[in-house]
């Protein structure tokens, strides 16, 4: 019985086995010889993005889920949880401008392909809210698991998609987005349907309040960029990105990238 009570002792869940702080705090491998100090600056923040993309897919996933479910409130609640995550993200931009170019350089060399192109989760993001380009896929032509991953997100529906469906299941006049595009956003703008949300926005505050949310999303999203793209230039200048992508041209032309440009187009209604 003594034994007994030993083992389960052992086995109690803590902070520690509980988080795997022990796992976690071996995933920062540093590449340079000899080591460089920034560049365990450089993979932690780029760790910790990688959680919280996967946090906000994971909030996506109940959002479109709740708003399947007509659960307005709880779909809210969903939106600001992610939002906060955003600002997070820009936040996080801060620590890592604390690097120098000159940091940065010490141990770039030692970086190979690797990429921030190549972050999956990202482009998971950008996949369900609606942009589409072949590069997402082609960027992981060799490596079918990924592509399976990315290619689930495409058939996916994208957060405008299950707004509208949300509205239509309200009995307004909502016409569902055809998928047309294959290089940016998918679905194009809706005349009929900004007459519609202009509507919403004077007569129904509730749903007017969730429409201003995602808003508040797609600027957050932007700003992020924004703040990517400046601490890039700030970092490497025009040269060309790790793993011979273009670097900050390439970034500049996501910049103002609308998902949600009904809501937008819409602002001189009122």
């Amino acid at each position: 019985m003594k034994s007994q009570n030993l083992n389960q002792q052992k086995m109690a869940l803590t902070y520690g086995t509980y988080l795997k702080v022990d796992e976690l705090l071996e995933l920062q491998e540093v590449q340079s010889k000899p080591a460089q100090h920034d560049e365990m600056l450089f993979i932690v923040i780029h760790q910790a993005y990688e959680l919280w993309f996967k946090q906000i897919l994971h909030e996506f996933d109940l959002f479109r889920n709740q708003l399947q479910q007509n659960e307005l409130w709880s779909a809210v609640k969903t939106l600001r949880r992610i939002l906060v995550i955003m600002k997070t993200l820009v936040g996080q931009t801060d620590i890592l401008e604390t690097m120098t170019p000159l940091s940065f350089q010490s141990f770039r060399g030692f970086l190979d392909q690797a990429s921030g192109f190549q972050s999956v989760q990202f482009r998971g993001i950008e996949i369900i809210c609606g942009l589409r380009s072949p590069f997402m896929l082609n960027i992981f032509r060799e490596d079918d698991k990924t592509r399976a991953v990315l290619q689930k997100r495409l058939d996916e529906t994208t957060i405008w998609e299950a707004f509208c469906k949300f509205l239509i299941d309200l009995n307004y006049d909502i016409e569902m987005p055809i998928r047309k595009n294959d290089k940016g956003l998918v679905h194009d703008p809706s005349d009929h349907n900004q007459n519609i949300l202009v509507d919403i926005m004077k007569n129904d505050p509730e749903i007017a309040m969730l429409a201003e949310l995602l808003v508040d999303f797609d600027e957050g999203l932007q700003e992020w960029r924004y703040r990517h793209v400046k601490m890039v230039e700030r970092t490497i200048g025009s040269k060309p990105g790790t793993g011979g992508s273009q670097g900050v041209e390439y970034l500049k032309k996501t910049l103002h990238r609308m998902i949600f440009p009904d809501l937008w187009y819409i602002r001189s209604e009122f």
